[in-house]
Order: C-alpha cells, then sequence, then structure tokens
C-alpha cells in the first residue's frame, strides 16, 4: 500500500519517481489529494486555488488526470457521485459510502490479497484487480431520522 502523507514532504520527489515534471498545480493538486481523502475534482479545484491562487480549472483537472494516469493517485467512481481522489494508491481496498450524505471511508480487501475477490466465471480475463463499493449509512446520519 503507498499512501502519500501530506505531513511527511517529498511531493517532487514522487512526481519525479513517476516520470512527471514538477509544476505548481501538480504540488497542489497532490498536496490537498493527500490530505483530504476522497474530495471530488470540484473540491480539490477550490483547496489549489485557495492554495496558489489565480490557477485556472482546466489546469487542475489536467493535474488530476496526469496523476491519476500515471497511478500517482487513485480515482473512485461511486454510482451516482462525482469522481472522488486519493492518495492511497498500490493496494486493492475497498470503499464505504454514506448513501445519505456522501461520506466515503477506505475498508481493506477481504483476504489481503489482490484481487483479493475471486468471480465466479472470470470470461477469461486476467484480473489484476477487484473495486468494489459498500452503500448505507454512515454512524452520523444513521443516528437522525429521515
Amino acid at each position: 500500500m503507498t499512501v502519500h502523507d501530506p505531513r511527511d514532504g517529498g511531493f517532487e520527489e514522487i512526481l519525479r519517481g513517476h516520470g512527471l515534471s514538477v509544476t505548481a498545480q501538480r504540488l497542489a493538486v497532490l498536496r490537498v489529494v493527500s490530505s483530504r481523502p476522497h474530495a471530488t475534482a470540484a473540491e480539490i479545484e477550490s483547496a489549489v486555488r485557495a492554495e496558489l491562487g489565480a490557477v485556472s480549472k482546466q489546469a487542475v483537472y489536467d493535474a488530476l488526470t496526469t496523476l491519476w494516469e500515471y497511478g500517482v493517485i487513485r480515482r473512485i467512481r461511486p454510482a451516482g457521485s462525482p469522481a472522488r481522489y486519493e492518495a492511497r494508491v498500490g493496494d486493492n481496498h475497498h470503499h464505504l459510502v454514506c448513501r445519505e450524505c456522501g461520506r466515503t471511508v477506505d475498508v481493506d480487501c477481504a483476504t489481503g490479497a489482490v484481487p483479493c475477490l475471486t468471480p465466479s466465471d472470470d470470461a477469461g480475463f486476467d484480473i489484476d484487480e477487484a473495486e468494489v463499493v459498500f452503500w448505507g449509512r454512515c454512524p452520523s446520519c444513521a443516528s437522525n431520522p429521515s
């Protein structure tokens, strides 16, 4: 498992280690994603703008896409929810999502080995990852009657 801890710095080395050039936008996006797991692109854009000042929406979205494509960050897309980003990469963990407030939390694989689940029929695929989203109500929403 790899999680980029916002307190340890080293973000420039992480980018270079993935063959990416270091830009202010990429550094800011990586810092935000590392400190705010499961943030949406809009939330990340707002935080990056607060950090850098003038930055275009496109620059933030381009940085997110590049960091995701190079495996620096992970993008998850729970049904009915905007894409969310996290710095926990390199493992095959899953997520719990609250149906009411959208709170998203990590949950480790059931067996700890990738892909950690086996389909009843793999249809000839060489499976290397399983993505599971558990849906329900978080403790805060469950304690409030609907």
